[in-house]
């Protein structure tokens, strides 16, 4: 028979999920192309001939181009046949509708389908994508598109090696200017030891669920799993943050505005796991449910979510590699833990206390 608190438990749990993902999708859908890890670095090496107000650089770890126009007059961006592109100026960014690389450069592979109108030998048809004077847009001058890797990683996969150098030209009035960048082979990290990590700090934190509820050690473990689960959510935070600045947000207000826009319900969950990690250090009533539900969202929102870093060698996020996969098995850890520790106190909570046996009465 199904103890009825946990079969309560499982309920919440699986429609609060339920709820997580079906919310989550559009913002899932909005950043689908950002990847949560990959092998190959990207970057840009110089701006020829260097232009005062204009910079460039590589985000959302490799996958798009952003420019910024501070020059005070319009700079195109040319497509893959010399053709005008984007435009970015005083008025705003523009696209040319009539250009292929508007519609190959919605998505990171270039699958997308043409337009009948695209011809990069018409004339430019613009329109208006934004008022700012910044662009961001995938590339495939400065990406790897294919499955498999360049033949001569393949014959050397543990070395790291040039791939290609790449060249996008601008035009600045009648003048032309390039983007000058590099793109490089990083050999992947071995993902074995983080995992191993993960698990046996989940083991060690999900076993403090065995303490009796009612002693001081009870108190002491169910303190000590909210304070490491409040700990993964703001591990989670700073995750979050990481890899909105990563995507290139400005600013106090740009990374808010970034977080709201494609980063909010990883943001609230790490924000749940602190909340209900100091629910438990007060010793609430129904911690451990909080504990369990906070856990596992935890679990899959934040860590599986970007569980890639553990065996790419370029993250998302603008700190080193290491310190991303440190946080990602802290989120792991922590939040699987907090889930198990959470589910077996709920466990020994339901078990109906066992009543002495009296003893036989003498005949």
């Amino acid at each position: 028979m199904i103890l009825v608190p946990l079969r309560r438990a499982g309920v919440v749990v699986t429609a609060a999920l339920a709820v997580l993902l079906a919310l989550a999708a559009p913002a899932a859908a909005h950043g689908a192309d950002a990847p949560d890890g990959t092998d190959y670095r990207a970057e840009v090496t110089a701006l020829a001939p260097a232009r005062p107000g204009l910079t460039v650089r590589v985000v959302e770890a490799g996958a798009r181009l952003e420019l910024i126009n501070r020059t005070g007059r319009d700079v195109e961006v040319l497509g893959y046949s010399g053709e005008p592109y984007l435009r970015v100026g005083p008025g705003g960014v523009y696209e040319n509708s009539r250009s292929p690389a508007t519609y190959l450069n919605r998505t990171i592979a270039g699958d997308t389908n043409l337009s009948p109108e695209a011809d990069p030998a018409a004339t430019p048809v613009w329109h208006r994508v934004d008022r700012g004077q910044s662009v961001r847009w995938h590339d495939q001058r400065t990406l790897w598109l294919e499955s498999s890797p360049p033949a001569q990683v393949s014959a050397d996969p543990e070395r790291p090696q040039r791939v290609r150098d790449w060249v996008v030209p601008l035009r600045d009035g009648d003048q032309t200017v390039e983007i000058r960048g590099t793109l490089d082979w990083v050999p992947p990290p071995d993902a074995y030891p983080w995992w191993v990590a993960a698990t046996l700090a989940f083991l060690g934190i999900a076993a403090a669920g065995l303490a009796p509820a009612g002693t001081a050690t009870g108190v002491r473990a169910l303190r000590g799993v909210g304070a490491l689960l409040a700990l993964g959510g703001l591990a989670t935070v700073t995750f979050t943050v990481g890899r909105e600045l990563d995507a290139g947000a400005d600013g106090l207000g740009g990374v808010l505005l970034g977080l709201v826009n494609g980063q909010v319900w990883t943001l609230l969950t790490g924000l749940g796991a602190v909340a209900a990690g100091g629910y438990a250090l007060a010793r609430r009533e129904a911690a451990d449910f909080a504990l369990a539900l906070a856990g596992a969202c935890l679990t899959i929102f934040a860590g599986f979510a970007n569980v890639a870093v553990l065996s790419r060698s370029v993250a998302p996020v603008v700190w080193p590699a290491t310190a991303a996969r440190v946080l990602v098995v802290l989120i792991l850890a922590t939040g699987a833990g907090a889930l198990g520790a959470g589910l077996l106190r709920l466990h020994a909570a339901a078990r109906p206390a066992r009543r002495p046996v009296p003893a036989p009465v003498p005949r």
